[in-house]
């Protein structure tokens, strides 16, 4: 098995997903909060409450993580019936319900029983990306709206060189292995053309931005946060995101700040 192979393994593993990667907020959370040092700043849940402006009923927000858009929904529009679910069951215990534990390839609904769907930065982690698109599109309703989002190919290059060159010094050669990407398997790139196969009219509405950073704090915890996969990256974890600091400590002596050029995006489809 290629080491690609053993990462899209591993970010797809539905015990590593419920436990160590989301058995709680603590790494979702640190990848989340280096936005706050992005401009332009986009508020996604206000995005996506904007998607469901003609929507009555239900909604059903798929992989919900740590409820960032459940709380926001359930506080603009209280009309909406919103239930949240996940893998995890311990990333839910703060969230408010009703939420539900259930894996998004066999959703525990009715066919047609949601007027809304939100994938919003998950549908990467599940194994059968057509059969979950299949199974989101069968618990709407005709004419119900999707709503899903991810990355592009090209997001956090800056991060994903930073750590080459930090694997690469840890292990004395001139460029480690990569780290482990959790969008490139459902990439801004490639969604269209799967969430195509089940829904109509598919919008895409990108977001750039760049992060500026001038300490290195950030950084280091979004790194961290791919602890859960540490054994699949072919390096020391620890000392490689300690080798990571310190270079980005380098280049903002250096440069005055490290920049982080983001790219992702907001997908609308139509049942």
């Amino acid at each position: 098995m290629s080491n690609t192979d053993q990462q899209n393994a591993a970010v797809t593993d539905v015990k590593l997903l419920a436990s160590s990667a989301y058995g709680d907020e603590r790494h979702l959370a640190a990848r989340q909060s280096i936005y706050r040092w992005q401009q332009p700043q986009y508020d996604l849940p206000g995005l996506v409450v904007e998607q469901l402006q003609g929507t009555t009923g239900r909604v059903l927000d798929v992989g919900c993580g740590n409820g960032k858009f459940v709380r926001r929904l359930r506080q603009d529009r209280p009309d909406l019936d919103v239930i949240g679910t996940d893998i995890s069951a311990g990333i839910l215990a703060d969230v408010p319900g009703p939420v539900l534990v259930a894996d998004a390839q066999a959703l525990p609904f009715a066919d047609g029983c949601a007027d809304a769907v939100l994938a919003l930065h998950m549908l990467y982690h599940v194994r059968d990306i057509p059969a979950t698109v299949t199974e989101l599109a069968r618990v709407l309703k005709p004419g119900g709206v999707l709503v899903a989002s991810t990355n592009s190919d090209t997001d956090k290059r800056e991060l994903d060189q930073l750590w080459r060159r930090a694997a690469g010094d840890v292990l004395g050669v001139a460029e480690g292995p990569a780290r482990v990407s959790l969008s490139a398997r459902f990439s801004l790139e490639q969604a269209s053309e799967l969430l195509g196969a089940a829904f109509d009219d598919i919008q895409v509405h990108e977001l750039p931005g760049v992060i500026e950073l001038t300490d290195p704090a950030p950084i280091v915890a979004h790194l961290a946060s791919y602890e859960a996969w540490a054994e699949q990256l072919g390096v020391p974890f620890v000392e490689t995101v300690q080798r990571a600091e310190q270079l980005a400590e380098r280049i903002i002596q250096d440069n005055r700040a490290f920049h982080i050029r983001c790219l992702g995006g907001i997908l609308v489809g139509c049942r």
